[in-house]
């Protein structure tokens, strides 16, 4: 854990404060991120983030882990880039991405993201892989070590020269113009095109690094027909053997529509057949069974205006084409699937009740068996002998950090393997409250409480919405932070109303198409109950959310007055001008219905047509670069409110996307909800953020 800075010493107490009572702390807390697990499963590597020397950027390295949880953790790299995707190949040197320089290049220029990699043995780490544009993702066969990468390629390039022969033409001309013939154009913060994805066939890397001058290890397209917008994608996966590429395919969905298919390819003469094509569903995520002649896959059925979507496993066999439901009847969302060592068993991982869980599943049959008690899980991976699981496990009261599992035992609380980014102490306690809702439904929340909160001082309350809609609160985030909050001294209250998955399909199914009603009447039932606690200041409370949440807290502020204060991040505002600008209008319409034939849920439920009843104080929060919810909204809401003189302040950030990223946007967007939520439940004066 990072020590507080010694001006943090709490002279009063005779104590340290807690690393969240200082924003400059919080934000030096180290991040753990990806996990990945060597095929002899004796080296764990995880992805650290801290902040750089200047303080203006979290830099990620590569530490190494022990799975026996008997050695301390060590840092592997060290570069100002950092190191990300860490993956083991089978001669045990470690592969990751970088956009650290080439030490032999011999122009200048922006380096850009290679595949690296570290020798077993230790020593420098050797560039092994480049694109013009970089390598975006890539892939390692479990057995052979083969190597499959992404990278974007301009259309019409057949090879890496040409490719970086038409980036310096439209370089050298100005030209910046990207011509669309098919949806979508953007994704989340970037536009799409000319460039789309690529996978490339590298085989093995050889042993040692390059020498200066040589040729580069040749790159043979698998892809050559991919193009804009949406190209060969990055969820991919090589067979045991090498022989095989599995990887889904954007194919249309009607006029303007977007759906995912799976596509297999014989790595030796590049030819593609159509493994697993649902019109009715997207199909994705696939993993290879061991001896290759399988492979499992996540199907998620297209939404359609009286029907969310529902998740399943299907199993494929690979020579035959033929695939049958490995979770039916399975009433929760499943994800990430992979096989044992064996490949008698499947693990995935899905949301149940306030958690993210690992389950199994027998491939022969049978109903699904949770493995994990509290917590939620990540980054699963599976020991080759059988051994063990491994996984990053986080939750309210603790941030992602590795473990080591049974593979068979049920509701298990691993112990965490020691490692750079475990937290000492909280500034306070995480409970699991419930209520129940007007309809008896039973509504699952957690609720974060400072130390400072008891009978005799009550704290003030904040209702924290989650976005998605289709998730639920259930782990640590390092971007909507409740311990921040805590640390002043407010309680936090993160429920999981109508629309969050992990309570069954008829929960999810309560609040379709109706986002104004029992999601809303939840969160309400929610407050409500935990208000009867004495140790709650029913007087000062404020309700906040981001995205989905954004779009709720700014329906709240529509429909009551009961709070002291709302903050609203990339909101949706105006659910008509949204539908028309989002990135993927393709996939709400089908909840919404097309808003010239079927207006009804848009009249209903959007949050712009009830500005006229807003009375409470107001904080809007937006990113230029958000392409998910576009500025628009943001926009429409902060006139609406001024012109109808609500209190309100806009928080406005020209280069952040749907979510705050850098570490100094970042500090400022807890230091003005602070300063917002200070002057308007507390009563204090209003303390503009310096910087602002």
């Amino acid at each position: 854990m990072s020590q507080p800075a010694p001006d943090a010493a709490d002279s009063t107490a005779g104590r340290t404060l807690s690393p969240f009572a200082r924003l400059a702390d919080y934000a030096a807390l180290p991040r753990v991120g990806a996990l990945a697990l060597s095929a002899d499963g004796t080296r764990l590597a995880i992805s650290v983030q801290t902040l750089d020397p200047e303080k203006k950027k979290w830099q990620s390295a590569l530490w190494e882990v022990d799975p026996a949880g008997q050695r301390p953790a060590r840092r592997l790299t060290r570069s100002a880039p950092g190191e990300s995707s860490p993956a083991w190949a089978p001669d045990g040197s470690l592969l990751f991405t970088s956009p650290r320089p080439d030490p032999s290049a011999t122009e200048s220029g922006e380096p850009k993201a290679g595949l690296w990699s570290l020798p077993a043995g230790g020593g420098e780490a050797r560039l092994m892989l480049t694109r013009p544009a970089g390598i975006g993702s890539y892939t390692v066969a479990a057995d052979s070590g083969d190597i499959v990468v992404g990278a974007d390629t301009m259309p019409g390039a057949p090879d890496e020269a040409a490719d970086e022969e038409r980036r310096r033409q439209r370089k050298d001309a100005g030209v910046s113009a990207v011509l669309h013939e098919t949806y979508p154009v953007r994704h989340w913060d970037h536009d799409l095109g000319p460039a789309a994805p690529h996978l490339f066939w590298a085989g093995r890397l050889p042993d040692e690094e390059l020498p200066a001058g040589a040729e580069p290890v040749p790159l043979r397209d698998l892809t050559p027909d991919a193009a804009p917008p949406s190209g060969a994608g990055d969820d991919f996966t090589l067979s045991p053997d090498g022989r095989l590429l599995a990887r889904s395919e954007a194919v249309p969905d009607g006029p303007a529509g977007r759906r995912t298919r799976i596509v297999l390819t014989d790595t030796a003469d590049g030819a593609s057949r159509v493994l697993v094509d649902d019109p009715l569903a997207e199909v994705y995520a696939p993993a290879f069974a061991p001896d290759g002649t399988g492979l499992v896959c996540v199907r998620e059925t297209l939404p359609t205006y009286n029907e969310p979507p529902d998740y399943t496993l299907l199993l494929v066999d690979v020579a035959a084409g033929t695939a049958r439901e490995l979770t039916p009847g399975f009433d929760r969302w499943p994800s990430a699937p992979q096989f044992s060592a064996d490949g008698a068993t499947v693990y995935f991982l899905a949301d149940d009740d306030g958690r993210h869980a690992i389950f199994r599943v027998a491939v022969d049959g049978g109903q699904p068996v949770r493995l994990t008690g509290d917590g939620a899980y990540s980054d699963l991976q599976v020991a080759r002998d059988g051994s063990a699981l491994y996984a990053l496990r986080s939750a309210f009261d603790s941030p992602p950090a590795p473990v080591r599992l049974d593979p068979t035992a049920e509701r298990q609380d691993p112990a965490v393997l020691p490692n750079p980014g475990t937290l000492e102490a909280l500034p306070g306690t995480v409970h699991e409250v419930e209520a129940t809702a007007p309809d008896g439904a039973r509504i699952q929340s957690w609720l974060v409480l400072p130390e400072s909160a008891s009978a005799d001082s009550p704290a003030p309350l904040l209702l924290w919405i989650h976005g998605g809609p289709l998730m639920s609160w259930n782990s640590w985030s390092w971007r909507w932070n409740p311990w921040v909050l805590a640390a002043k001294g407010y309680a936090v209250l993160l429920p999981n109303p109508a629309l969050s998955q992990g309570f069954g399909q008829d929960f999810v199914r309560r609040g379709w198409g109706e986002w104004g009603g029992a999601p809303y009447t939840d969160l309400m039932a929610a407050v409500d109950a935990v208000e009867q606690r004495p140790d709650i200041d029913t007087s000062r409370t404020a309700a906040m959310g981001g995205s989905f949440g954004g779009y709720m807290a700014s329906w709240v502020s529509t429909q009551t007055d009961r709070f002291r204060a709302i903050v609203t991040h990339a909101s949706l505002w105006n659910l008509d001008s949204f539908m028309g600008t989002t990135d993927a209008p393709y996939y709400w319409e089908k909840e919404w219905g097309d808003p010239l034939r079927e207006p009804k849920r848009y009249e209903q439920n959007s949050p712009h047509r009830y500005a006229d009843a807003i009375r409470t104080p107001m904080l809007v929060i937006h990113g230029d670069k958000d392409y998910r919810v576009p500025i628009g909204e943001a926009l429409q809401l902060w006139y609406d409110l001024q012109k109808r003189s609500v209190p309100s302040k806009f928080l406005y950030f020209p280069d952040e996307n749907h979510w705050v990223l850098t570490p100094g946007n970042s500090t400022v967007w807890y230091e003005t909800v602070l300063a917002f939520l200070a002057e308007h439940v507390l009563g204090e004066e209003w303390q503009r953020p310096e910087l602002l």
